[in-house]
Formats: structure tokens, C-alpha cells, sequence
């Protein structure tokens, strides 16, 4: 079994993946593109390679040889199975893998640190910590009242692996969490479910309102005139989703109206966001370089994921967390 990874997760993770499939010839992606057979130390043609398995890791997504690792695995027809460390899969090479034939995997390792971004996000916004910030600059000791979270009602769009670790945090301090899916499971941890057609209705009573649903064709611009309208003056929209979830030109406007109170982007329509963007001036917007699954468990996570999938693969079990077309047009 030849699997077809970088150089750097190969060096961090090679005692566990020996282990896992002690047989297997490890096909190591450098920095530099090269590509190379570990065994051999052979340099290979990277046009031609013959990968049975593939596994994008989280330092590609981090910055890492993305353009020739996805240039052999689009290329391939050896291609049996990729395990993916990415938080979503509305890139269109998803897609056309899996209506290829080949199986695509989810790691699943966003949602925790994604889930402390948002906690942190709505405590700020409801415990004002602005405030503390510029009355500390001033060199004044100005107390102020707190909102509580235990008094706060939330609102979270889509309820996949990071909208589930939302819902567990926020219950966890008391929060009243209603979650919006398209199809619910009933295993959601939540205090309420609500379709996505009721969710104009839920706005003017959630206080926080986050987005962790996928960009398609019926949620783009989610967050529109309309939308907006609908929400509480007080509360903070935090998007952990996909950028074009928000229509950042209904957002301003919005927000100079007094129809929302704060606006949290860790994803934006352009990315990166452009440095003359007025969402980077703006006093109700914090804008976060879509940084918020850079937790430092994401790659322990998304080895024992992998790990865990190739023992299932050599022993020819069902792998977890498997993608198919009907998730990725969903």
C-alpha cells in the first residue's frame, strides 16, 4: 500500500503510522515539492506516482506544498481513499473525488479549539471587556455590569462536528442553545431544534447568533438585509463558518444601525482580507485571519483520526466519518 503524505507529518507522526501499517511504502511530499520514496530515499516523479491512499494534513492546510499535493491526488487513478484534516469540503476537488469513486474521510479536529474561539467571542462581547480595555487605557477604575451567560439565549446554524462543540460550551455555562438543521438526527445537544425556515422568527430573541453551517447554493449570503433585520440590537453575530455565509455590504449598514450590537468574523468574502477593507475599521467588527481551528491538539487529533481510519482500511473495516455526495451537495 503506497500512501502519499507530506515529509513533515511523516517525521511527526511516523512511530504511530508504522504501526498502523507496518507494510506500507510512505511516499513523502517535500516542502519543495519533491517527492520521495522513504524507503529508498528514491526522488519520484511526481507526475507519475501511483498512491493507493492519501492523507491532507494539517500543515498543508497551514501553508504547506497544497498546489502539488493536490496536482498528484486530482491526477491519480490509483487513488483509492483521502483522509482530509480540512474543516469542510465545498472546495469543488471534494466533489469530484468522491463522483470518481475515490472515498474521502473527515478528521473532524476543528471543532474544539473553533468552539473555545466562539466562547471567547461571546463572553467578550457580553461582559463588554471593551470597556475594561479603554478604561484601563485611560488609567480609570470604571466597573460595569455583566451580561451572564446563564441569561443569554443562542442561536447556532448548522449542527455538523464544531456546531455541536458550540452548543456543549455554551450549555456548559448555562446558555439557552437552539440549533438550526436542515435534517436533525436527534442526538443534537441542544436545548431546542428549529428548521431553517424558522430561524426570522428566533433572531429577536438570541442574544448570540453564530454561524457554522457549509457555503452552498442555499446558504450564501445567509446573513442578508433581511437577516439582519430580524436580530436583537444587543446581540453578536460570530461567523466560524465560510465568509460568503455574510453579506459584508448588508453588515456595515446594519451595524451603523444599531440592528445588531457586534459582528465576529473569523472568515471573510476575501481572504485574506484586503488591507484597505472597511470591516477593518469598523468599531463593531473584530476580524480574526481565519485562525480560529489552530488549536495546538489539531495535529494529535488529526494523526489518531488517520491512524485509526488506516487500521480500519488494511483490516477492511467501514471507515469512519466518511463523505459522500449527498454531504458535499448538502
Amino acid at each position: 500500500m503506497d500512501v502519499f503524505l507530506t515529509a513533515a507529518a511523516r517525521s511527526l507522526h511516523r512511530s504511530v503510522l508504522d504501526e498502523a501499517a507496518p507494510s506500507a511504502r510512505w511516499l513523502c511530499l517535500g516542502d519543495d515539492g519533491t517527492l520521495r520514496d522513504e524507503s529508498s530515499g528514491e526522488e519520484l516523479d511526481i507526475r507519475t506516482a501511483t498512491p493507493e491512499v492519501a492523507w491532507m494534513t494539517t500543515d498543508l492546510v497551514d501553508g504547506g506544498p497544497m498546489r502539488p499535493f493536490f496536482g498528484l491526488v486530482t491526477r491519480s487513478s490509483s487513488l483509492r481513499w483521502l483522509q482530509s484534516s480540512a474543516a469542510g469540503f465545498d472546495a469543488p476537488v471534494f466533489g469530484e473525488l468522491v463522483r470518481r469513486g475515490v472515498r474521502l474521510t473527515a478528521s473532524h479536529i476543528a471543532g474544539p479549539p473553533i468552539a473555545d474561539f466562539v466562547l471567547r467571542a461571546a463572553l467578550d462581547h457580553l461582559q463588554d471587556a471593551d470597556a475594561w480595555r479603554a478604561a484601563a487605557a485611560r488609567h480609570e477604575w470604571d466597573p460595569h455590569e455583566l451580561v451572564e451567560m446563564g441569561s443569554t439565549r443562542w442561536l447556532v446554524i448548522g449542527l455538523g462536528t464544531i456546531g455541536r462543540e458550540v452548543a456543549v460550551r455554551a450549555r456548559a455555562f448555562g446558555a439557552h442553545v437552539t440549533g438550526v438543521r436542515r435534517s436533525p438526527v436527534g442526538d443534537e445537544p441542544v436545548d431546542a431544534m428549529a428548521r431553517p425556515d424558522e430561524v426570522p422568527g428566533l433572531l429577536p430573541e438570541s442574544h448570540v447568533v453564530v454561524l457554522a453551517t457549509p457555503a452552498n447554493a442555499g446558504t450564501v449570503h445567509l446573513v442578508d438585509e433581511d437577516f439582519l433585520r430580524h436580530m436583537r440590537a444587543d446581540a453578536v453575530l460570530v461567523n466560524v463558518g465560510r465568509g460568503a455565509l455574510v453579506d459584508e455590504g448588508a453588515l456595515l449598514p446594519a451595524l451603523d444601525e444599531g440592528q445588531l450590537a457586534r459582528a465576529v468574523l473569523d472568515v471573510t468574502e476575501t481572504e485574506p482580507l484586503p488591507a484597505d477593507d472597511p470591516l477593518w475599521d469598523h468599531p463593531k467588527v473584530v476580524v480574526t485571519p481565519h485562525s480560529s481551528a489552530l488549536g495546538d491538539g489539531r495535529r494529535r487529533r488529526a494523526a489518531e483520526a488517520f491512524v485509526e481510519n488506516v487500521r480500519r482500511y488494511v483490516g477492511g473495516e467501514p471507515l469512519l466519518h466518511e463523505v459522500t455526495v449527498d454531504d458535499i451537495d448538502a
